[in-house]
């Protein structure tokens, strides 16, 4: 999506407003843009970050998971909110801020992971952290996690970007027909997989320094946090590694740091691959899935990674049922 100007002005001001009394002076800048996507659309100014959230956004879901990320069981693990922005005329304590049919949550900045520096990337930060989460009881009713609906909306996205059938998009539909309803969205998660507390969309986008430049890492974006099955958290470095994406080196010590502190969704020892299979596989899917709408919508075919992952639908889609795993059934 393409955010206009004064759009992204009213965010950078939330954001200002976030940390500055309003007379207060600053050398903040102009607005500076950090994310623009159709699940949010991200403006910093100064220390303060302000996200406005997709227009379909279910506020009271988004209530709870900010609560969450501000709750001090969750320190340490989840970066905390700042106190809304208020709608214009109201008090500081009017939660949740809104621009035009989006609703605002502020956010104190963290240095994001260096994209020019795979090797210092956080893995095992990364780990620790999701085990953590998995291990801590939830402080207050929440949503399911969000994971398993946002695959089902690459599907759909690339559905409507190459509506015309073709090898590519065949073998990625084919993998996630093979795939249980539950991991489609169209289903409650398995019992015995359904209450622990998930992120719902792992990357390394997803961590920040805070403080900045050298504060411990932290995760942040709780859009798609909520109760299901860990092993979605796990998924995406899973699904990399299966399409050699990730060395496996560094599959290994992350595997290795998320069993040493506890985290429920592998077994403690031996194969790992029985509780992952099925989110792997959905994980495939989704990357598969939106790479072929953006090179669709970009008017290209898929780069060489984009291909990795489409191939490895088409290998999933090959595999005998009885291989799925546990989880499919």
């Amino acid at each position: 999506m393409t955010t206009t100007m004064s759009a992204v002005q009213a965010l950078g001001e939330a954001a200002h407003r976030g940390a500055h009394a309003p007379t207060a002076p600053c050398d903040c800048g102009p607005p500076r843009i950090l994310a623009d996507r159709p699940d949010g659309t991200v403006v910093r100014s100064g220390p303060v970050v302000a996200k406005a959230h997709a227009p379909d956004t279910d506020v009271p879901g988004l209530r709870a998971r900010l609560a969450l990320a501000g709750s001090p069981r969750l320190a340490g693990v989840l970066l905390p909110p700042l106190a809304p922005a208020p709608r214009a005329g109201g008090t500081p304590d009017t939660p949740p801020a809104a621009l035009h049919d989006r609703v605002v949550s502020l956010w104190p900045y963290g240095l994001p992971v260096d994209p020019a520096d795979p090797g210092a990337a956080p893995w095992e930060e990364a780990a620790a952290l999701l085990a953590r989460l998995h291990r801590t009881r939830p402080p207050h009713p929440l949503p399911p996690m969000r994971g398993p609906a946002k695959a089902a909306r690459a599907v759909a996205r690339m559905r409507t970007a190459r509506p015309a059938p073709d090898p590519a998009t065949g073998a990625v539909l084919a993998a996630w027909e093979g795939l249980p309803a539950w991991a489609r969205g169209q289903g409650p998660f398995p019992p015995h997989r359904s209450g622990f507390l998930c992120h719902g969309d792992l990357h390394l986008g997803q961590l920040v320094r805070h403080p900045a430049p050298d504060g411990p890492w932290l995760l942040i974006d709780v859009d798609d946090t909520g109760l299901g099955d860990p092993a979605w958290d796990l998924a995406r470095p899973a699904a990399w590694y299966a399409a050699g994406l990730l060395d496996p080196g560094t599959w290994l010590r992350f595997l290795d740091t998320y069993r040493t502190e506890g985290g429920p969704a592998v077994r403690t020892h031996g194969d790992p691959w029985p509780g992952l299979d099925v989110p792997a596989r959905a994980l495939t899917v989704q990357t598969a899935a939106l790479a072929l709408a953006k090179s669709a919508a970009e008017q290209r075919d898929p780069d060489e990674v984009e291909q990795l992952m489409i191939d490895a639908c088409a290998r999933i889609a090959g595999l005998p049922a009885e291989l799925a795993g546990e989880h499919t059934s």
